[in-house]
């Protein structure tokens, strides 16, 4: 929301400095996003005569100006072809900044003449493109003068950011209205006179009873012998201050009223409506030719204005091309009209127009404008057109919303620990428009029709606790000796930053990708269903919601391969989606890597990333989220876009998934366009089972740091298996042969040829016996050993290789 000073001061009666209502802005909840003012970027700029020019004796182009600025005369050689004696123009001294052109001004020589200063056109300024000669300003104008004040371009412009319950300040009146109840000044009365038309509409308001609960009121009236143009030089300068491009004078003025008081309205071409006007349902697949001269589909669900022609705005969102006013419209019909919020927020949605007047009816507007805004369209046109106005035809009632909640004084210093007197809380209230009484020990308070966000007792304290000043809380001491703190991050959280972290000590460098790619590139990674196509993509490349992060990080390494970085290593965590359900997001930690494991060097040999760089990222990944690896399982049945004979998925069973990991299909890399191999791994965050809670405790508990004085034992074992059995599960059934002892078990070799029979192969473990209370006597070593080799036996029919 943008304003200007003056416009605010014509709401507010003040004496506050700019500087003292930006900081009362934004501590009152109308946070101030920027101020722009003119006048600073250009206090060197000032209006100056030239009292001499004749032509540069060595230069046909240049003239040698004398120009009598407030501190004395200045030579400067000017270039423009209008520069001429007597005119006055503006001037900039030496040490100027000029912003048009990027240049701090220096005194220098131009073929041999001396130039001190600058004689400036409307670029050189940074105001307009204009650039066929210096600025020439009317005859008379005062020597001296800041430039900005001439042009009236010392007004400070204000920008807001509005929160979506306060559509009451989507108008400079509604701000006027806090600041004045912050003690900032006093509001005006807003002065609205009644008209009396002097002829019946010959445009009528009709209104269908199907659109009643979406369209409750609406009110129009007949202009005619109207005079339609340009408008005045001030309305044109307030929408150019807050970026609006000034249309015509009907057009500029509904632009007006609704920055001014947060009233949208409409105008149509009287003489272009066909008919009378019927607020209705749009047909299904019905067409529309807005005034942003897109023609859009239409559906039952949205609320149309139509006449005997069809279609000629769409309600609360977009007026149409077909009866929009322009320079030579004569006759005018008016809309002042109240629309549901959610039902102009949907067809906003669904047509994908953004106007001020959507902007402003997804947020509510005040009820009770739809009467008197009339009369205010009223007095504006006929000051600014002239003409004559009918009588007013309506259609539908203005709803009654009298809300009355009652306040008790001592909630604020309950719930804010602040006392604020009771009579100071009845003057917050009243200043911002709320009527209010005493009743015995309460205040009621009716609340006004701008404010449907205000709806119980606590929002009363709100809002007086706003207007006095969050800053007014006092300090309290925390009594901490109680007191425990408690973490911030959820377990969730905490998975996915360890995940993170995890992966980049693996050296693998984090991505942000968009979460949509192609249907052709969703296809490749398992498909998805048509309830995740896009219906309005942000790219024609980017129409489909992706069902693996890997398509979004493979085009991330082909353009990087592209550019001469073929060895990759890039990671997200991010979501991949199945299905438009609630459960259809996952949430996931994706990579890959390509090319070298590692760049050239002279130490050691260059290779290939391989299916097991894939895995132990994804281990790294499942054991900092807190997964049990040690238990996990090892399966062959990779997704259809994995290598099948260099890809594995590791679950706790067949049907709980936690990674997946493996080179990429070679049928996928030739369609990106990208040289193997590739290898990746997918783990999945949420498959990733809840720590046990016991009974009575509210959480996991981190357990205690158990750390044995005494060393460790290692001992080797060669186990002769059949070339089916999976080294993973020898190891899991040597680590379960004594839980308390056998603190680890590692794979260091597999054999198989000479001295090994066909269909066999040789698994070699390392086994860690870990001590806890004295050192381990052979006898005691040599008993576990044998359990280790009896449960290989067991598990997985292995013998100990003599």
């Amino acid at each position: 929301m943008k304003f200007t000073l003056n416009w605010l001061k014509d709401h507010l009666d003040t004496d506050a400095s700019l500087e003292a209502i930006v900081e009362k802005l934004s501590l009152i909840g109308l946070e101030v996003e920027g101020v722009e003012n003119k006048a600073d970027e250009l206090k060197a700029f000032k209006t100056a005569k030239v009292i001499e020019a004749v032509q540069h004796p060595n230069a046909d182009r240049l003239r040698v100006c004398q120009v009598q600025s407030a501190e004395g005369v200045s030579q400067v050689v000017c270039g423009a072809p209008n520069a001429r004696t007597g005119m006055v123009g503006v001037f900039a001294p030496v040490g100027s900044y000029v912003p048009g052109i990027d240049l701090t001004l220096k005194a220098g020589n131009l073929r041999g003449e001396d130039s001190n200063g600058m004689l400036v056109s409307e670029r050189e300024m940074g105001l307009s493109d204009e650039h066929d000669g210096i600025i020439d300003l009317p005859e008379g104008t005062e020597i001296g003068v800041p430039i900005a004040e001439v042009l009236g371009l010392d007004d400070p412009i204000i920008e807001i950011a509005i929160t979506p319950n306060r559509g009451d300040c989507l108008g400079v009146r509604g701000v006027a209205r806090d600041l004045a109840a912050a003690g900032l000044g006093k509001l005006k009365p807003l002065k609205v006179e009644k008209f009396e038309g002097s002829f019946d509409s010959p445009i009528k308001w009709l209104a269908d009873s199907a659109v009643a609960e979406k369209v409750p009121y609406v009110a129009g009236r007949y202009f005619r012998n109207i005079k339609n143009g340009p408008s005045p030089k001030w309305l044109q300068e307030r929408l150019l201050a807050i970026g609006l491009r000034p249309i015509s004078t009907l057009v500029d003025i509904t632009n007006y009223v609704s920055f001014d008081l947060g009233r949208p309205l409409h105008v149509f071409d009287a003489d272009k409506i066909s008919g009378n006007l019927t607020m209705r349902p749009a047909e299904n697949g019905e067409e529309f030719l807005a005034l942003d001269e897109e023609t859009y589909k239409l559906d039952d669900t949205m609320v149309v204005i139509g006449d005997d022609n069809g279609v000629q705005g769409i309600g609360g969102v977009m007026g149409g091309l077909n009866s929009g006013c322009s320079d030579k419209t004569t006759n005018m019909f008016l809309e002042v009209a109240l629309f549901d919020p959610i039902s102009v927020a949907i067809t906003g949605r669904k047509s994908g127009i953004l106007s001020d007047a959507r902007y402003r009816f997804e947020r509510t507007v005040d009820s009770q404008s739809a009467d008197w805004g009339v009369d205010v369209a009223t007095q504006m046109v006929l000051d600014l057109c002239g003409g004559e106005v009918s009588q007013i035809t309506t259609a539908g009632s203005i709803p009654s919303e009298k809300r009355v909640i009652e306040l008790r004084p001592n909630r604020i210093e309950d719930l804010c620990c602040v006392a604020v007197a009771k009579d100071k809380q009845i003057e917050i209230l009243s200043i911002l428009g709320f009527e209010v009484s005493e009743k015995d020990d309460l205040i009621s308070v009716v609340v006004p029709t701008w404010r449907p966000d205000v709806e119980l007792e606590a929002c009363l304290v709100e809002e007086i606790l706003r207007i006095y000043g969050y800053e007014n809380i006092p300090e309290l001491q925390m009594e901490t000796a109680n007191y425990l703190p408690q973490g911030v991050l959820t377990l969730d959280q905490r998975r996915v930053s360890n995940a993170r972290t995890s992966l980049c000590w693996r050296g693998l460098d984090e991505a942000v990708t968009f979460s949509f790619v192609s249907y052709a590139e969703a296809e490749l990674f398992g498909g998805v269903p048509d309830s995740l196509r896009v219906a309005n993509p942000i790219s024609t490349d980017l129409d489909t919601m992706r069902p693996s992060i890997l398509p979004t990080l493979l085009s991330a390494a082909v353009r990087n391969t592209d550019r001469g970085y073929p060895d990759n290593a890039l990671f997200e965590v991010g979501p991949q989606y199945v299905d438009d359900t609630a459960k259809g997001q996952q949430k996931m930690a994706s990579g890959l890597r390509s090319g070298s494991i590692a760049g050239r060097h002279w130490e050691s040999a260059n290779r290939s990333v391989d299916v097991f760089d894939a895995k132990g990222d994804a281990l790294a990944a499942l054991e900092a989220a807190g997964a049990p690896v040690d238990n996990l399982q090892v399966f062959t049945t990779a997704p259809s876009y994995y290598h099948p004979g260099r890809s594995g998925v590791m679950g706790l069973g067949p049907k709980n998934v936690l990674a997946v990991f493996g080179e990429l299909h070679p049928r996928v890399l030739e369609a990106m366009d990208i040289k193997g191999p590739v290898v990746a791994f997918e783990v999945f965050l949420d498959n990733i089972p809840q720590p046990k809670v016991k009974k009575g405790e509210t959480g996991k508990i981190k357990p205690a740091l158990d750390l044995s004085p005494f060393q460790p034992v290692e001992r080797d074992f060669a186990f002769l298996v059949d070339e089916s059995v999976e080294a993973g599960k020898l190891i899991r059934s040597a680590k379960g042969a004594d839980k308390a002892l056998i603190s680890d078990a590692v794979l260091f070799d597999v054999y198989t040829g000479k001295g090994v029979e066909e269909g066999k192969k040789s698994l070699a473990i390392t086994v860690t016996l870990q001590p806890r209370d004295h050192t381990l006597t052979d006898e005691e070593i040599d008993v576990v050993s044998q359990k280790v080799v009896a449960q290989a036996m067991k598990a997985t029919g292995a013998t100990l290789r003599s």
